[in-house]
């Protein structure tokens, strides 16, 4: 069975909202064995053991969250020229934007030479005060119906061997 690695950080529960949503469905559509990490817990040995990938990172000062940005500091240099080619999907969680920290993640990913399977969303809370942006996060419906999309369609990928 093919091994789908979903790593996320979250700081107030918004991105774990999106990831708990797309690895529910992806282990729905039972084409893959779903493994979900927190990006502190994360290591090249993960990456390398699976065989499609699912990022999930809060945007922070229009950047990626510094605990991905992190993740992808440790594994980035031993895993170059190792996981070539494999599939990947990202989901970004902003207060207002979100672009910058969609462009970074998609950046490392090409550098990775990994194959972009699906759009980036960029699901905004539109936390824009001090309060809401540390406040815990409640993702719509909708939104989390997309990552839902995004799981499954990398769980059957993965099981019908299309990427």
């Amino acid at each position: 069975m093919a091994r789908l690695l979903i790593v996320y950080h979250s700081m107030t529960g918004g991105t774990r909202q999106m990831t708990e949503a797309a690895a529910d469905a992806a282990r729905a559509a039972k084409g893959a064995e779903v493994i979900v990490k927190d990006a502190p817990d994360a290591q090249p040995e993960d990456l390398l053991a699976a065989d499609g990938y699912l990022f999930a990172a809060p945007e922070n000062l229009a950047a990626i969250a510094g605990v991905m940005k992190s993740f992808f500091d440790r594994c980035y240099y031993p895993l170059l020229g190792k996981i070539e080619g494999r599939p990947y999907a990202a989901m970004i969680c902003a207060g207002s934007d979100g672009e910058n920290a969609r462009t970074q993640l998609e950046r490392i990913a090409t550098g990775w030479r990994l194959k972009k399977v699906a759009d980036t969303p960029i699901i905004c809370t539109h936390a824009q005060t001090t309060e809401a942006i540390l406040a815990e996060k409640e993702i719509p419906e909708a939104d989390l119906a997309q990552c839902r999309e995004i799981g499954a369609a990398l769980a059957a990928g993965l099981e019908l061997g299309v990427f």
